[in-house]
């Protein structure tokens, strides 16, 4: 199973690179099913493995001038903060068993595999309906509603924070439709926010944990590797269709892991 969780790693920059995004939703589901991890230790090198591979993607795009300097501040600064703070406080503050439903008992465990299988359901169905490209040509142009982006900043740190995710499909809307930067802009402004969210989360962590730093810079370095091949081939082919069918296995993928920690 470890061997098949090296070969996803590299399946996972191959999507960023053929895709753009999406693949890294993929790394906690494969570091606790295929490499045996613990869900919590998976969240904290997931948001290592998830920085690793952001940050190429997010140099690639500022190289082109396509990283929006005001909103990068306006936007990372909160979700920075409480990125820091659930992995540095609030993680650790949570008992190993939550509450009590019946006869199931609620683990921090299982809180975490189910809110990231609620978070891939819903980062899935992004992907396969191209919502924000449909929503943003409804739109005014009119932007500035830097209240609302605050807002989401700060969910955005939790949500990263509690599941070890990069909160890409939160991000992109509130770039496009809140600030009302172009779309490449916007990826381009998400992937650096992404990498530095996920950095400095797993800074938080680097006091709770013991870090197996051989095993984590190699499944990193796959998934870079990835990235690199995948873009190789990313001009021949149809890049939308290959999203909306990865969104359609994130899908089947988010429900099968909620049902499965829900039933045990």
């Amino acid at each position: 199973m470890e061997i098949l969780g090296y070969i996803a790693a590299l399946l996972i920059g191959g999507t960023l690179g053929l895709t753009g995004s999406g693949g890294s939703i993929l790394t906690v589901p494969i570091l606790v099913y295929l490499i045996g991890l613990n869900p919590i230790i998976a969240t904290s090198y997931s948001l290592f493995v998830v920085g690793a591979t952001s940050s190429i993607g997010g140099y690639r795009f500022f190289r082109k001038g396509l990283v929006h300097g005001k909103t990068l501040v306006i936007f990372g600064v909160p979700s920075l903060v409480t990125i820091y703070l659930t992995r540095l406080y609030l993680m650790p503050a949570l008992p190993p068993q939550l509450f009590r439903l019946g006869q199931v008992i609620v683990t921090k465990e299982i809180m975490v595999m189910v809110l990231f299988a609620l978070l891939m359901m819903v980062s899935a169905v992004g992907m396969i309906k191209n919502k924000v490209s449909a929503e943003v040509k409804d739109k005014n142009k009119e932007g500035g509603h830097y209240q609302q982006m605050l807002a989401q900043a700060v969910l955005v740190g939790l949500i990263s924070g509690l599941v070890g995710a990069g909160g890409g499909f939160l991000i992109i809307p509130a770039l496009v439709l809140l600030v009302r930067l172009d779309m490449k802009v916007a990826v381009g402004t998400s992937l650096v926010l992404i990498a530095l969210n996920s950095l400095v989360g797993f800074l938080g962590d680097m006091g709770h944990y013991t870090i197996d730093w051989v095993f984590l810079l190699t499944f990193s370095g796959l998934s870079v590797i990835g990235i690199y091949v995948g873009s190789a081939f990313a001009h021949k082919i149809n890049s939308k269709a290959l999203k909306q069918g990865f969104g359609w296995f994130v899908l089947v993928m988010g429900v099968f892991i909620l049902f499965k920690e829900i039933l045990g």
